[in-house]
Parts: structure tokens; sequence; C-alpha cells
């Protein structure tokens, strides 16, 4: 019954923005791209510019001077290839992988290879510049561009769900506090009914009657101990101690004897002595009245529900076999608020809290039925 609308924004906060992030990521991979293949281009260019200074410079020599001083640049290297792609001259501090004509690249280095015209440039037959460039500028500018975006929408998301939860949790609040509120009612009055039925039947002995007044006030008693469950779950930590399942089932199957009587049937117990588990009163408590409550609810009159604990390996195996009218689908039965028969009252939230706990807790559950026929629940608990 706890709604946290801290929670509940920072959980849809983080799939809005999951999944807002995830469209978002294809456009910023094309723009990325498309950045790249400009910035690619730019240094094309300034490698054709670099190209062409050096051809100037090589076509301004005046061949009655001795010796050629081949221009070099901080930012630039260059080459110059025979005809065989021999080297002439080179300032190249990595070794190129391709040597046709056009615009290369191997990792962060860039380079153009431009031909020569024949017997002019000091036999050469191909001028090689290269420059060192990284792209780190845009992907660091998209990196930081996509979690700002990623930042804005978290925050955004976050504010406007924690304000469109806030009257929700005001509500909630508002439904724990009735709900509190009317047990405490409804707790009173049932307590009265119980010790005086009790009374009357020490004093005038049992009849049918009284057996239709405890039985009702039984199967209230069952929904207002689920209800308190829910209303304390979360808030409330359970202790556990070493429990005798055979007195406790026991005792419980008492508790119920008098519903099975209404409906003339009968509880046959089979339960193997001073098996102990660590574990929750409380949980037992819901797991067990729950399937005995479920059994003799829906098992038709003058039937049989059969109890069985024993000792299985390192396990502690109890089930509940009724013959009543069966589960038309067993995956439904455990979803809150979820009954198959309408007509037979309660609130469908029992066997739900069952399926909670044994999850919490680790403890197998194989279900059985045949419509029309019956339904067997087997709990399995592991030793711990």
């Amino acid at each position: 019954m706890i709604f946290d609308s801290k929670k509940f924004a920072r959980k849809y906060a983080l799939r809005y923005t999951a999944i807002l992030a995830l469209f978002l990521t294809a456009p910023l991979i094309v723009y990325v791209l498309l950045l790249l293949q400009i910035d690619e281009a730019k240094v094309k260019l300034a490698l054709e510019r670099q190209t062409q200074k050096i051809i100037l410079s090589m076509q301004h020599y005046d061949n009655s001077e001795k010796i050629y001083h081949f221009p070099r640049y901080k930012e630039y290297q260059a080459t110059l290839y025979d005809k065989r792609f021999d080297t002439i001259f080179s300032t190249l501090s990595f070794q190129p992988r391709f040597f046709s004509e056009g615009f290369h690249q191997i990792d962060n280095n860039y380079y153009l290879i431009t031909p020569l015209p024949d017997g002019y440039y000091f036999n050469a037959q191909y001028l090689l510049v290269s420059t060192h460039h990284t792209a780190y500028n845009i992907y660091f500018a998209a990196t930081a561009v996509m979690i700002t975006i990623i930042l804005i929408l978290f925050l955004v998301s976050l504010l406007l769900l924690k304000n469109f939860s806030a009257p929700f949790e005001r509500l909630n609040q508002q439904l724990d506090n009735f709900i509190k509120d009317s047990m405490h009612e409804i707790n009173t009055p049932l307590s009265i009914i119980n010790i005086n039925a009790d009374l009357f039947a020490n004093k005038y002995g049992e009849n049918t009657y009284l057996w239709r007044i405890k039985s009702a006030s039984k199967t209230l008693a069952t929904i207002y101990n689920d209800m308190d469950y829910l209303v304390k779950q979360g808030r409330v930590e359970y202790k556990i101690a070493p429990i005798n399942l055979s007195t406790f089932i026991e005792n419980r199957v008492n508790y119920f004897q008098e519903v099975a009587n209404l409906k003339n049937i009968h509880l046959h117990i089979n339960l193997q002595a001073e098996l102990y588990y660590t574990f929750s009163k409380t949980k037992l408590q819901r797991i067990v009245d729950n399937t005995l409550s479920n059994a003799i609810k829906y098992s038709k009159d003058n039937t049989q529900v059969k109890i069985v604990l024993s000792r299985e390996l390192e396990s502690i195996r109890f089930c509940v076999i009724d013959h009543g009218v069966g589960i038309k689908d067993i995956d439904k039965i455990f979803s809150r608020y979820y009954r198959e028969d309408g007509s037979k009252g309660g609130f469908g939230i029992g066997l739900n809290i069952v399926k909670e706990i044994i999850d919490e807790e680790g403890i197998l559950l194989d279900v059985e039925s045949t419509f029309g026929e019956g339904t067997s629940f087997c709990y399995r608990f592991v030793k711990k």
C-alpha cells in the first residue's frame, strides 16, 4: 500500500530518458558522420593547398643553383618518389601503405599523392604531402552534447513525473489511513464476536447457527489479516525463528475446522512430527491460512481436504489437496484482485500475498489442478 513518489519519479524518468536517448542517438550519429566528412574534406583541401605550395617552390627553383632547400613545415610532411615509388627525398615519420594517386588515411595520418610532370622536378614522378590530424574535438563535442541532453531530459522528466505523482501519493496516503482506521474499527467488533461466540458455545453448546457465525468471523479474520499484512508490507520487518511446522499447521487446521464443518468437509491431516523450519510466523500464517481457506472455500460439500507435511531429502513438503471446482487458469490466480469465481467472495489478494512471500523467501510451489475435480498446492521449504 506504499506509494513513493520520489521512487516512482526516478524509476520512470530513467526509463523515459533511456527511450528518448535511443531515439536521439540515430540523428546524433548521422550528424557526427556528416561532421567527420566535412572535417575530412577540410584536411584534403589543406593538403591540396600545401601540395601546390611545394610544387610552386620547386618550379621557382633555378637549376643554376646547386642546392635546393626543400620546404619544411611544422604541420606537414612530404616525400618525393620516382616512377617506381622509390624515395628520392622524405620527411615522413610513418610508412604509407597505399601508393595510388589520391587521398589516403592511415590511423590519424592523412596524405595526398599527386603526380608530377616528367623530367622537371628532380626526376620525381610523385609528391606525397601528409599531416597528422585527429577528430577528437568532434567526438568530444558530440559526447558532451549527448550527456547534456540526457541530463536535461532526466531532470525535466524527474520534475514532471514527481509533480504528476504527488497527487497520487497524497491519495494513496489518505487511502492508506482510511484502511488503517477501518481495520482498527473492524478489529474490535470482530474480537467481540469471537469472544461472545466462544462464551455462548461454552454455555449453551454448539449448533449450526453458531458454526455459521464462527465460520463467517474466521473468514473475515483471514481477510483482515491479509489486509493488515499489505498495509505493513515494506514497513515492518518480521522476525524469524525456528518453527515447529507440524504443530503450527495442526493449530491452523483446528482454527479452520468450524469453517469446514459448515460444508461438511473433512480435514484429513497427515503431519510428520517435529519438523522445524526457520521462518517468520506471520508470513507462514499467510501461506497456510490462505491455502487452507481457499481449499475449503472452493471444495464441494461433503468432500475431503487432505493436508500433508513430510520431509523430503533437504526440504520439507507441505501439501493441501482438495476435491473442489478446480482452476481454469493457474497463471492468473496469483494476480492481485483476480477472482475466478466472484460468487465466492474475497478480494483476490490472498494468493498474491502468498506468491510474493514464497518468491522473497525462495519457497518452491507446485500447483496442479483439474477443472471440476480438484486442486493441489504443494510447497517445498528448502533448508537454509
